[in-house]
């Protein structure tokens, strides 16, 4: 079963589920979810449900306990930043250091690989058929929860005058159920990245236009507090098999060079400079 995840919290999400509803084939059902109602769909033969939550969705580390069988999470979510760069995004959950927002520290969720670069594909598409002034990238890994389930957030941001733009959240809703679709049908390698900045240009240019399929993605800020561990749990908590890292190697600065090598090369997995 998928779970598609929505916050009363968040005036995004809210936008975002109701640009689902509007548009796909979601039936309210006689269940509630935190006093909330539950809406149900099948997509390519997979069974979704369709959640909110009254809190916000970094703090929903108890979320898979409530639900059996688990195949994937995908949260719905407002995106934040100082610039309030409008942007549409896609990222897995978890925390490389200490949990400040969320999650269990040093813990990543799974990362659904082929579904974010599904994801991420059609909300390229969709911005440029819509003519959206947005942004869309990749996030690297950060916030909670830290969940052992495949877990996805598709975002709109930066700014509230675009959580409330309803041509934005209908793209980021079509990003979500174009994950849900496809989850699961893609055997692809994936790739762990490393360098760079929060919004890493160099990755999402890749997956967009040469197909790499990233999970993780682990920025320069946080390379002080990464090590081989973890390192081994961001390739071990992919869902396709890792057969590479691609390092930003510009987007590294020179006193973290020699450790991220050094741990590489414990972890004896091949590397390449981008």
């Amino acid at each position: 079963m998928i779970l598609l995840v929505a916050s009363n919290k968040d005036a995004a999400s809210l936008n975002i589920r109701n640009q689902v509803l509007a548009h796909y084939p979601f039936k309210r059902i006689g269940e509630a979810f935190q006093e909330n109602p539950i809406y149900e769909a099948s997509f390519s033969n997979k069974a979704v449900k369709l959640v909110t939550l009254q809190k916000e969705s970094i703090r929903a580390q108890n979320l898979p306990a409530s639900f059996v069988n688990l195949e994937l999470v995908v949260f719905i979510s407002r995106h934040s930043s100082v610039s309030g760069t409008p942007t549409l995004s896609v990222h897995t959950p978890g925390n490389l250091g200490e949990a400040e927002f969320g999650g269990l520290p040093r813990k990543v969720s799974i990362s659904p690989a082929s579904a974010m670069r599904d994801a991420l594909t059609v909300m390229k598409r969709f911005k440029d058929e819509m003519q959206l002034a947005y942004e869309v990238s990749y996030e690297c890994t950060h916030h909670g929860p830290s969940l052992n389930v495949p877990t996805m957030f598709v975002e709109l941001g930066s700014s509230p005058e675009q959580w409330k733009d309803q041509k934005a959240a209908e793209a980021v809703a079509h990003a979500a159920i174009a994950a849900i679709s496809g989850f699961g049908e893609s055997k692809s390698p994936a790739v762990l990245g490393i360098g760079g900045q929060h919004y890493n240009a160099k990755f999402t240019r890749l997956a967009l236009e040469e197909n790499v399929v990233f999970g993780h993605m682990i920025p320069k800020y946080a390379l002080p507090y990464v090590d081989s561990e973890i390192i081994k749990q961001c390739i071990a908590k992919t869902l396709e098999r890792v057969e590479s890292v691609l390092l930003d190697w510009k987007g590294i600065k020179g006193e973290d060079k020699p450790l991220l090598l050094q741990s590489l090369n414990e972890i004896n997995i091949p590397f390449s400079k981008v």
